[in-house]
């Protein structure tokens, strides 16, 4: 049984690590939030140590190698631009570390971590889960077994709509979160890049508070891709019925890509395939970062004329604030 410490517990992903330590048969030893709405924990591992103050939960772990019962993990759900530090920290206690996306906010980061890695002798996992999901893999068996010079024409949308509260957060905080393109959008680009190849070209034609929208140019790939935050782009473009606050589209050559099921458990299988040693390494997640990072420091060109997602025409919203 492998004994875990956790950091970001009271945050949205939280859960699925926790339940995902806990169906892989391990335990959570620790844990560290300083917001304590965390009673979560409760449905998991009622036993573990929480502080609402990172300078105790860093004693305490320490503490726990001292006694010879250290933490052969440290899962990370920070925020993202806290990422980097927290991971340093696993790594520095001798542990492994599984982070969420986005492993880390620039490029550079990544390589300090490869440094670490090897004066420690440690290994940095991140959760690429799109990469466990069964219609992608086939998706990309489907793409590997094409001809060489193919190049598919691919559109993706992604819309989840969030509320006032997200600017009021870090994620609405570009430097915090990365943006859109990055807290949202990078678990998708790095799907892009795995399954068609690496980036010949790259264009941003819109990135703001609600949306982020271009087009790249990979090996075996035209995509032009639109995400967005703003609940009256999914109303005008789709009009949902049922409440619905979420549409995730990938279509291939006009053909839609049903991959909107089988999410429940991938983290769980992410979990399971680190615990053999399979999991995901900072070098597979570095090309995510990097295009996520490009996007997020190009000067947007706007809509000139090219072709371009149609979702990226409707009114863009005032920021919430601007309101008050």
């Amino acid at each position: 049984m492998k004994r875990f410490a956790l950091i970001g517990a009271a945050g949205y992903v939280a859960p699925r690590h926790m339940r995902a330590i806990k169906e892989t048969g391990n335990t959570l030893v620790a844990a560290f939030d300083p917001n304590d709405s965390v009673g979560v924990i409760d449905s998991h591992f009622p036993d573990a140590a929480f502080f609402t103050e990172f300078e105790r939960f860093d004693r305490y772990v320490n503490k726990l190698a001292r006694a010879e019962r250290p933490v052969d993990y440290v899962s990370v759900c920070s925020p993202n631009y806290l990422h980097d530090a927290h991971i340093r920290f696993g790594l520095r206690n001798d542990a492994d570390v599984i982070c969420e996306k986005p492993l880390v906010l620039n490029p550079w980061n990544v390589d300090g971590l490869r440094e670490i890695e090897q004066e420690t002798g440690r290994r940095v996992y991140t959760i690429l889960q799109l990469r466990l999901h069964p219609a992608l893999q086939e998706l990309k068996r489907y793409v590997d077994a094409s001809p060489k010079d193919k190049v598919f024409d691919v559109d993706l949308t992604y819309i989840t709509s969030r509320g006032r509260w997200y600017y009021a957060s870090w994620k609405g905080n570009i430097e915090k979160s990365g943006g859109i393109a990055t807290n949202i959008g990078i678990h998708f680009f790095d799907m892009l890049h795995w399954i068609f190849g690496e980036v010949l070209e790259n264009r941003v034609y819109i990135h703001t508070h609600d949306r982020a929208c271009g087009f790249l140019r990979l090996e075996k790939a035209r995509v032009n891709w639109f995400l967005s935050i703003n609940y009256d782009v999914l109303a005008q473009a789709l009009q949902p019925a049922n409440g619905q606050r979420t549409f995730r589209s990938i279509t291939v050559e006009g053909r839609e890509v049903e991959f909107s099921e089988g999410f429940t458990d991938l983290h769980t299988l992410s979990y399971q395939k680190i615990l053999q040693g399979q999991g995901f390494s900072l070098d597979e997640a570095a090309q995510a970062v990097e295009l996520a990072y490009q996007i997020r420091t190009a000067q947007p060109t706007g809509l000139n004329g090219e072709y371009y997602h149609p979702f990226a025409k409707l009114p863009l919203a005032p920021h919430p604030f601007e309101r008050e």
